[in-house]
Parts: C-alpha cells; sequence; structure tokens
C-alpha cells in the first residue's frame, strides 16, 4: 500500500462550477476533500476506486461515489464493513477487487505503508468545523484556574486545536494580568506516531504530572476512556462540539485492573491456549501472532487451535471452548478484552496481557494504552524486533529413523 502524493489541483477543477455544484450537496462543516480524490483519481487514470468509511459517514457515502462517477472515468466500490478504526483499513478486500485506489476516510495513516499491499490509498481525515468560539468561552469560563490544561481530541479536530492553544493561552493571559495570577500553560500531547493531540481507542500518550486538567474534544466514549486508562490521575472533561456540552468524565479503574488480571491469573494455570488472529481489516498483526506462538512453544505450552476471526462473538467463542476446553489470546483490538473480556467464560488475553501472563513484561499498576505507539515490548511497533530474536532462537528438532530389516518391518506393520 502506497500513501498518495496528489501535488496540486489545477484552477480548473477547482472553479468547475459543476463540480462544486455537487459539492455543495454535502455538509459544510464536513471536508470530504472532493477535489483532491477526483484530481487524484483522474492523474492516476483509475479504473476502480474503493471508498471505506467509517459507520458514522457511509450516509454519504453513495453521494460521494456519485461524484466519482461523474465527473471521473471511474467506477467506485463501497465497502459496507464496519470501520472502527484506522487499524481496519482493507487494503486486501481493495486488491482483490482489482481497486487502482483505496480512499480512507475519517482516519489518519496508522499502519506502516511497508507492511501492507500495493494498493495506493489516499486518506481523507474528514475535518469537521464546529463554533471555537463556543469552545473558547467555555475553557475561559471553567478552566482559568487550572495552571496546566492539556487539549487532546480524535484526528477530525486535532488541526484546531493548535489554533485553540494560542487564542485560548492569549484569552488566559488576559484573565491572568486582570486577577494579578501566575502564568497559564497549555500542552498538547503527543504518542507518536500519531499526530500531537491525537488520541485512539487503544493508543492515548501519558501525560506529564504536572498536568492540572485535561479536555478531550469529540463525542462518544470510546477514546476518551482511552485517555483516562492512560491516566487515572488527571481530572478529565469532555467538550462534545455537536450538543455544546462540556462533562467531567469518569472510569472504574480500579475494577478493571483488578477483572483482568484476575484473568490473567487464572489464564496462568492454564496449559492449552487458542490464538486468534483478527481480520478485520489491518487490526490483527500476524507479527505479534507469530511472536505470541513462539513465546507460547517456549513455555511449554500447547496451542490448541490457531482460528481466524473478522470478529470476536462471544457465542462462537463460548461454543468452540466446551469442545477444546482452552483459553484465548487474541491478536486483534486489545480493547476486546478490556471492555468485554468479563463476559466471556474462560479467560481472553490481548498481547499485553499475554506478555504479563508468559513472564516477558511486569504487570503495570496503569494499564499501558499504547498498540500502536513507538514503545512497549509487546505493540506494533516493538513487535518486528521480537520477531527477528524468536527467529533467531528457534530450535529446530532433528527426527531420526532406524532403518529395520524388510521381513521384520513387515511383521511390524501387521500388528
Amino acid at each position: 500500500m502506497r500513501q498518495c502524493s496528489v501535488g496540486r489541483i489545477p484552477d480548473e477543477l477547482l472553479n468547475n462550477e459543476a463540480l462544486n455544484a455537487a459539492i455543495a450537496v454535502l455538509p459544510s462543516n464536513y471536508n470530504f476533500e472532493i477535489h483532491k480524490t477526483v484530481w487524484q483519481v483522474l492523474n492516476r487514470k483509475c479504473r476502480t476506486v474503493g471508498l471505506q468509511f467509517p459507520e458514522g459517514l457511509l450516509l454519504y457515502s453513495c453521494m460521494i461515489a456519485d461524484i466519482i462517477e461523474k465527473f471521473t472515468d471511474a467506477e467506485t466500490i463501497i465497502f459496507a464493513e464496519v470501520t472502527y478504526g484506522a487499524c481496519c483499513i482493507d487494503d486486501f478486500t481493495a486488491g482483490a477487487m482489482g481497486c487502482d485506489l483505496l480512499v480512507h476516510y475519517g482516519h489518519s495513516c496508522l499502519i506502516p505503508v511497508q507492511e501492507t499491499s500495493e494498493v495506493p490509498v489516499l486518506y481523507v481525515f474528514v475535518e469537521m468545523r464546529f463554533d471555537t468560539v463556543h469552545l473558547i468561552e467555555t475553557l475561559r469560563s471553567n478552566f482559568s484556574n487550572y495552571p496546566h490544561l492539556a487539549l487532546c481530541s480524535t484526528v477530525q479536530f486535532i488541526s484546531s486545536l493548535q489554533v485553540l492553544r494560542i487564542i485560548v493561552l492569549w484569552v488566559f493571559q488576559a484573565v491572568k494580568q486582570a486577577l494579578a495570577s501566575a502564568e497559564q500553560k497549555i500542552t498538547i500531547p503527543q504518542c507518536r506516531p500519531l499526530s500531537a493531540g491525537e488520541v485512539l481507542g487503544c493508543t492515548s500518550p501519558k501525560l506529564p504530572a504536572d498536568i492540572s486538567g485535561v479536555v478531550f474534544v469529540g463525542d462518544g466514549r470510546f477514546h476518551i476512556e482511552s485517555v483516562m486508562i492512560a491516566n487515572p490521575t488527571f481530572p478529565i472533561f469532555k467538550y462534545d462540539p455537536y450538543s455544546k456540552e462540556c462533562t467531567r468524565e469518569y472510569y472504574d479503574n480500579e475494577r478493571m485492573l483488578d477483572v483482568r488480571k484476575t484473568s490473567i491469573n487464572q489464564a496462568a494455570a492454564c496449559q492449552t491456549f487458542g490464538l486468534i488472529l483478527g481480520t478485520l481489516g489491518r487490526q490483527g498483526s500476524p507479527a505479534i501472532f507469530d511472536v505470541r506462538k513462539f513465546r507460547l512453544l517456549q513455555c511449554f505450552i500447547e496451542i490448541g487451535v490457531n482460528i481466524l476471526f473478522e470478529s470476536l462473538l462471544h457465542r462462537v467463542i463460548s461454543l468452540l471452548a466446551k469442545v477444546i476446553h482452552t483459553l484465548w489470546i487474541h491478536v486483534s483490538c486489545p480493547r476486546l478484552s478490556i471492555d468485554w473480556g468479563a463476559q466471556f467464560e474462560k479467560p481472553l488475553l490481548n498481547p499485553y496481557e499475554a506478555s504479563v501472563m508468559l513472564g516477558v513484561m511486569e504487570w503495570q499498576s496503569v494499564y499501558p494504552m499504547n498498540y500502536y505507539s513507538a514503545d512497549g515490548p509487546w505493540n506494533n511497533r516493538a513487535v518486528n524486533s521480537l520477531r527477528v530474536k524468536a527467529a533467531s532462537q528457534k530450535q529446530h528438532v532433528r527426527v531420526e529413523f532406524e532403518r529395520l530389516p524388510p521381513q521384520q518391518a513387515t511383521n511390524d506393520a501387521t500388528h
């Protein structure tokens, strides 16, 4: 997979009245980057274009497909499978369908280019414009007494954070001068390779100790829970740009840690495991799967079965567990264990928890949210070095046979 480089969009395309009229049908506060997409399709002479959307944007998929087909010679294929995050990019299906280009909406480029196929990909973040004035006023009214504030968000809003930071600091400075108070700091944290301020449901930055409060800009609970799991000691607030509400958010870290540690302890007594590789886009990492498999064999633990799953269905896992009497290590979304692991009859460990069980790393009092970050001995970024080490340590078994005389061999075969 190659990330596309589009170059400068021609003026005749930017000023195309028919194209601009078609774009005007789409919501004005969503930037679908239609001009860039059409130019990419034309420039690359694409014949088949795959379109992949998160569930919340599928509503606009047919309109975007119509625009591309009307202003280019390409046909489009809409991928209707649910896309939970950037890890779900489906370049395999795009290649199998003969796509010349895959347009992935709503997420940043997460999967390293060298680990994917040869289908070029155009990432459209779908940046959303919202009432930043209201957010600035909300911060001024409620957080001017916080000495060090951290701002974070999802990819749709991170471009606004740097501008917000400058404006809010200026507003806070005016307030502090009026009150003769100390200067205030605003930090936009970064967890590489993500952009500054960006968080995922499985990857969030660890904040410096002097942070006095965190404001997450976005809706829902999935992403902000990642921030709260990685930073359990800070007060964390959510500003919803759609409802314009600012709320204090809570997460029961103590209970989650207790449940997950109990599952690890239960799994430690098991001698047979099932390995699950998630096949939803790139959610499952074959490299992590191979390393986990090697570690199990290294510890003389039997692998009962290897399974590919697009979605870990509770009903299917429960039926399999009754047949093969095994516990499970899955290489897919780590939040499946955190959010849903307690609902399974037998422990369901993610790669970090499996690493703890196998003694690769110590249990951490703060649950790591670094599945796609540049640190951690069990995550996607570090696993390649583990894979090389595992391959170098792997012992091959030499099998020797004793050749029997023909008559003796015949007699033994009859018994």
